[in-house]
C-alpha cells in the first residue's frame, strides 16, 4: 500500500511538473501569435515525418541491438522480436511513469525468455550511464561549434551556480555537494553490509549483487565494436530526426545541424524532467529559439512539433507491439508445447 501510494505521489508530482511547464509555455500566447504559430505549422514540409519516424524506429531497434550485446556476457540471448518489444513497450510506460519503463521491459522479458530480471536491470545502468555519457558530448559539441548562440548563456548559469557573493567560483560549493554525494553512498553501503540479515536488506542487497553483475558485463562484451556501432547510430539518429524536425518548419530551417544538436541536448534534458518530456520538452526547445533569435511563437511550434511526433512515435509504437508481443509469445509456446 505505502509502496504503490509513493509511485502515485511521484507520477503525480512529475505528470503536475509536466503540466506546469505546459502551462508556462502558451500562457501568453495572444491572438497574433496562435495565428504565427497556425501558420508555421501549416507551412510546415509535412513530408519530413516519414523519414523522421523512419529514424527514430532506426534507433529504438539499434538500441534493443544494444542490449542484447549487453546480455550475452550474463549467458542470455534472447530473441530480436522480444528485446525490441520490451524496449518500446518501456518507452510506453515511461512515458507515464519516469523510470517504472525500465523495470518493466526487463520484467517482460524475463517472463518470456530465459532471464533474471535483477541481473537485467544492471545492463539498464549500464546503458544509461553510456547515455550519459553521450548526452555530455552531445553538449560539448554544441558548445563548439554553436558558441556564438549558447556560450555566453551556459556561461552565466555555471558561475551563478558554482559562483560566490562575489562572483568568483566557490570550491566550497563543489567540495560540499561532491562530500554529499559520497556520503550518501556509504551511508548505503554500511546499512547493505550492517543489516544484511534482515530479510528486507538481504533482499535489497541481492539485487544490487545482481545489478554488480549486469554492470560487469560491460568488461566482458564479446562485440566491443558493435556495441559502439549501434551507440553512435542511435545518437545519431536522435541527432538527424531533430535536425529534420528542424528543416520541417521554414523559420528555422536555416538553423541546420548545429541547431539539431542544441535542440537535441535542451530536449533529452526535457525527457529526463517531466514523464516522456510532457511540458518540459517544447518549454526548454521554445527558450533555446530565443538564444537563435527565433520569434516565440516560432519556438513554440517548433517544440510542440518536435514533441508530438516523438510522442506519438512512442505512444503507437509501444501499444503496437504491446499487442505484438502476447501474440507472439502465445504462438510460440503453443508451438513448443505442439512439439
Amino acid at each position: 500500500m505505502l509502496r504503490s501510494l509513493r509511485t502515485l505521489l511521484q507520477y503525480g508530482f512529475f505528470f503536475g511538473l509536466g503540466l506546469l511547464f505546459a502551462w508556462l509555455t502558451i500562457k501568453d500566447i495572444d491572438d497574433q501569435q496562435w495565428q504565427a504559430i497556425r501558420y508555421a505549422v501549416a507551412n510546415a514540409r509535412h513530408w519530413v515525418v516519414v523519414p523522421v519516424v523512419g529514424m527514430l524506429l532506426l534507433s529504438h531497434f539499434s538500441r534493443a541491438l544494444r542490449w542484447k550485446i549487453l546480455m550475452e556476457p550474463l549467458g542470455y540471448k534472447p530473441s530480436t522480436f522480444n528485446t525490441f518489444a520490451a524496449v518500446m513497450i518501456g518507452y510506453l510506460v515511461n512515458a507515464g511513469v519516469p523510470r517504472l519503463g525500465e523495470i518493466v521491459k526487463c520484467t517482460l522479458l524475463a517472463r518470456y525468455e530465459k532471464v533474471r530480471a535483477d541481473k537485467l536491470v544492471g545492463t539498464i545502468v549500464v546503458e544509461r550511464a553510456v547515455d550519459v555519457v553521450c548526452l555530455a558530448v552531445v553538449f560539448l559539441l554544441a558548445l563548439l561549434f554553436e558558441g556564438r548562440y549558447i556560450g555566453d548563456y551556459v556561461a552565466d548559469t555555471f558561475a551563478n551556480f558554482f559562483g560566490n557573493k562575489s562572483g568568483s567560483f566557490s570550491l566550497t560549493k563543489v567540495a560540499v555537494l561532491t562530500g554529499a554525494l559520497i556520503a550518501v553512498i556509504a551511508l548505503v553501503m554500511w546499512v547493505l553490509r550492517r543489516f544484511a540479515h534482515i530479510n528486507f536488506i538481504g533482499k535489497v542487497r541481492e539485487v544490487f549483487t545482481g545489478i554488480g553483475q549486469g554492470l560487469s558485463s560491460i568488461r566482458y562484451v564479446k562485440h566491443k565494436g558493435w556495441f559502439l556501432f549501434h551507440t553512435v547510430l542511435i545518437w545519431g539518429m536522435y541527432l538527424l530526426s531533430t535536425t529534420a524536425g528542424i528543416y520541417a518548419l521554414q523559420e528555422t530551417a536555416h538553423l541546420g545541424l548545429g541547431g539539431g544538436l542544441t535542440t537535441l541536448g535542451v530536449g533529452s534534458i526535457g525527457m529526463i524532467i517531466t514523464p516522456g518530456g510532457i511540458g518540459a520538452y517544447p518549454f526548454l526547445v521554445e527558450k533555446l529559439m530565443l538564444l537563435y533569435h527565433i520569434p516565440d511563437a516560432t519556438g513554440k511550434a517548433l517544440g510542440w512539433l518536435l514533441w508530438t511526433a516523438q510522442t506519438l512515435i512512442i505512444l503507437l509504437g509501444g501499444m503496437v507491439f504491446f499487442a505484438l508481443f502476447s501474440y507472439f509469445n502465445k504462438n510460440k509456446n503453443t508451438e513448443a508445447a505442439g512439439s
